[in-house]
């Protein structure tokens, strides 16, 4: 929300003269924001003791993107992408090092509201950027140095605002088509009549997937039925979002040298689909004196199916179950490096067993083999979720002593609900890779279990988890240039895991983690184009269900992602400095806008993610401390004809601690699978050097035309955290967009994406190339190394008719 404060001074028959009156109109904007996730009245972005970057409903649309994640990507200078997945529709995005993920298996960091309601998912704090349409959103701030948005926040939050009739009137729709088969399309339609506004969002795209086997499909709804008068004012909102997805995932490089195209063992599939209902409500109790609530109900569906090499051989002769098929005996023993308990050893084998409990023959090869056989899995996840939540807040701008005061005290809920289920099939691998049954090797098609539950084991699990929170913020105007801001969140988080099976009553366990997180800070405006800030908080995360199933080492799970036993983690807890300047002034005939400033959050007991020796397993642990701090800069120049920006970030993401992690296919790991971590060593997937800048030029009242340029610096492999190997690569990429008005009312648009068709990579890790060495490849993969490849040249072109 922006309000301009114009003062005008009347003398008796006189007005002031021209020259004054074109002063006073050249007063600064007053940008007011909502400091929590509810919109309240709000306060000056200038007495924000901490960043807030804001994204509009412009800057989404001349992405001509329907991800979100490639606006927040392009126009923040300290969000990076990375793609783990393997399809540009199912994107992470890392801010400031902090991850808003929608794979299951990656640790989060960042808070993500819709309208005021969490979107983080119940059972694994995962966002799933897919399911929100991105022409329905109004604004989307990224606040940091900020508990009262409540766990997770540990990097900051994403707060989007989405679109309603008393904000958006009138109706536009437009449709696009171009390269891999990609067609997309969308619609929007806005009204208000008297107190009374509807507004309705829509969106759809096809498209075959630049990389085999990756095809995607979307659906979206949104829509909001508003009412208002001279207190008060109602939004009843709901959506209704499905996708689905090949997530190809990373490629060995080896095979990526050959086609650039090239996939992994398929299938690897991902289907999701939602429902949200809610109520948004805010009221004037007195001129100073307003109440904002919400009240939502969200329900998430998910299945997921990866096909990957099977880590099984033919068990000893020492073996009871010799001739059959046991778990490969790669295992280790070692104790946890900062706890000294010991790790189960897996020097014993385990035997494979189908779902009648009966080993399963092994054709005899050479050595301990399985001739000439090569197995794989089907790995089947499935997660259905239901959130019901609410909140309340009461906002007041009473005066104190004659100095500006803004006062907010609320509360939230969040219960979740998830049934998560899992299973493995035993498959055969062909030589195009892809995971199938073949019925004439015995066991295939079978639904697999391991002696131990060690590795394969079915998961039923039903888990409940409830978030409450109470906080409170204070913003005083000490004189008319200082501000001082001070505030605290009261975090309770309530996780209860139940086993369903009966196989795994090691999961059964009921967790509570509670923190009070402060935070103070000040603003002082030095000159009217330039405000100094400053400020501390602390923030907090709860282990999820997930985490909390899958953190013993010496039982790993399916990422994503199998449940099996349950020793405990420590909450996360952040503890974030932040300093630095503003302003914003006229230049020329426009304005520019600028940031820079300096960050550092210090995680105590941070979760992080490490390998299993069974390929696609893991677990997580709890480290000492790691650090993220570096520097953010950015400007934005605005004026009839030119739209220009630019920005860059430094993120130093270290380990804060020495000892072993697990990496057991990175090529320096010891015999026993384990690298070293030295404190200073660089968090991996985190690029340390980015720069983003872009303009746009309206050649004509009718013709833009526009470029963007993105930059990435060097990042470490995931799995290489003792920092010995090669890096990723950086890279730079430049996108071109285009847009005529025909009409006033039909716009023909064009983009080009990647123009110089640069082959780059967003994501890499390490794999055992022998998983698949039976399979029949062309070639021998040898390198561990595996990248998921950036999109290469793209060029798309549509039209969109406004009414």
């Amino acid at each position: 929300m922006k309000q301009r404060v114009v003062l005008w001074a009347l003398t008796p028959g006189l007005l002031l003269s021209a020259q004054a009156a074109q002063a006073q109109q050249a007063l600064p904007e007053i940008q007011v924001i909502a400091n929590t996730p509810l919109q309240g009245s709000g306060v000056d972005r200038d007495k924000v003791p901490s960043t807030v970057t804001t994204i509009n409903a412009e800057d989404f649309q001349r992405s001509y993107s329907q991800n979100v994640t490639d606006t927040l990507f392009q126009r923040v200078p300290g969000v990076s992408l990375s793609d783990p997945n393997g399809n540009n529709s199912q994107q992470e995005i890392r801010y400031r090092g902090f991850a808003a993920s929608p794979l299951q298996g990656t640790p989060q960091g960042l808070a993500v509201y819709m309208n005021g309601v969490r979107v983080n998912e119940a059972f694994g704090d995962t966002v799933n950027w897919d399911l929100i349409p991105t022409n329905a959103i109004e604004t989307a701030n990224i606040y940091t140095n900020n508990p009262i948005f409540g766990l997770n926040a540990l990097g900051g939050a994403v707060s989007m605002q989405m679109k309603n009739g008393f904000t958006y009137q009138g109706f536009d729709a437009d449709i696009q088509a171009g390269s891999f088969g990609r067609t997309q399309g969308s619609v929007q339609y806005g009204v208000q009549k008297d107190n009374w506004s509807a507004y309705f969002a829509a969106q759809g795209l096809t498209d075959d997937g630049w990389r085999q086997s990756s095809p995607t499909k979307l659906g979206r709804f949104y829509g909001d039925i508003g009412y208002r008068d001279d207190k008060s004012e109602f939004h009843l909102f709901g959506s209704i979002a499905s996708s689905s997805f090949g997530v190809a995932a990373a490629t060995p490089i080896q095979m990526l040298a050959r086609d650039w195209s090239s996939v992994y063992t398929t299938p690897q599939t991902t289907n999701n689909d939602v429902g949200l209902i809610g109520l948004n409500a805010k009221t004037a109790l007195t001129d100073t004196w307003s109440l904002q609530g919400n009240l939502y109900g969200r329900f998430f569906r998910q299945s997921h199916v990866d096909g990957n090499d099977a880590d099984v051989e033919r068990c000893s002769n020492s073996s009871s179950y010799a001739g059959h098929l046991c778990l490969e005996d790669d295992g280790f023993q070692r104790p946890d490096p900062f706890t000294g308990a010991a790790a189960l050893a897996f020097r014993n084998q385990f035997a494979i067993l189908d779902q009648n409990n009966q080993p399963i023959p092994c054709p005899p090869g050479s050595g301990n083999t399985c001739s000439p056989v090569p197995y794989g899995t089907i790995d089947r996840t499935n997660t259905q979720s239901n959130t019901f939540g609410g909140s309340l807040q009461a906002t007041n701008d009473d005066k104190i002593n004659g100095h500006g005061n803004h006062f907010v005290v609320g509360g939230s809920i969040d219960r979740g609900s998830t049934d998560f289920n899992a299973n493995s099939t035993l498959g055969y691998i062909y030589p195009d890779l892809v995971v199938g049954i073949n019925p004439a090797i015995p066991g295939n098609g079978s639904i697999i279990h391991t002696l131990g539950n060690v590795g394969y084991t079915p998961v039923g699990i039903h888990s409940t988890n409830t978030y409450y929170g109470l906080f409170a913020s204070d913003t005083f105007d000490i004189t008319e240039r200082l501000a001082a801001t001070a505030g605290v969140r009261y975090n309770i988080a309530d996780i209860s895991v139940r086993d369903m099976l009966g196989t795994s009553p090691d999961l059964n366990s009921d967790s509570r983690f509670s923190r009070i997180n402060p935070m103070a800070g000040l603003t002082y405006k030095i000159a009217p184009w330039i405000t100094a800030y400053g400020g501390y908080s602390e923030s907090n995360r709860a282990p999820t269900p997930l985490e909390l199933g899958c953190a013993n080492p010496a039982v790993p799970c399916l990422l994503e992602s199998f449940l099996v036993s349950d020793p405990p983690l420590k909450q996360v807890v952040g503890h974030t400095y932040e300093a630095g300047f503003r302003g914003k002034s006229a230049l020329l005939d426009g304005n520019i806008e600028w940031k820079a400033g300096l960050f550092r959050t210090d995680s105590d007991n941070d979760i992080i993610t490490l390998a299993s020796f069974i390929q696609g397993r893991g677990y997580y642990q709890n480290v000492p401390q790691t650090r993220r701090q570096g520097v953010e800069l950015s400007a934005e120049y605005k004026s009839s004809r030119w739209m220009i920006y630019a920005g860059y970030s430094y993120i130093d993401a270290t380990y804060r601690f020495n000892g072993t992690l697990s990496s057991p296919n990175n090529p320096m790991a010891d015999d026993d699978g384990n690298i070293f971590v030295t404190s200073g060593n660089h968090i991996p997937g985190i690029p340390q050097h980015q720069f983003k800048a872009g303009a746009e030029y309206r050649v004509t009242p009718e013709w833009k035309i526009g470029a963007d340029l993105i930059a990435v610096g060097s990042q470490y492999y995931v799995g290489d955290d003792a920092n010995q190997n090669q890096k990723l690569p950086g890279y730079a990429i430049v996108n071109l967009h285009t847009s005529y008005d025909v009409t006033k009312n039909v716009t023909l648009f064009a983009v080009v994406n990647n123009l110089f068709n640069n082959k780059y990579a967003l994501y890499g890790t390490y794999f055992e190339p022998e998983g698949t060495e039976k399979a029949g490849l062309p070639i021998t993969l040898t390198d561990t190394r595996t990248q998921v490849p950036g999109m290469p040249f793209a060029i798309y072109g549509g039209v969109k008719v406004r009414l």
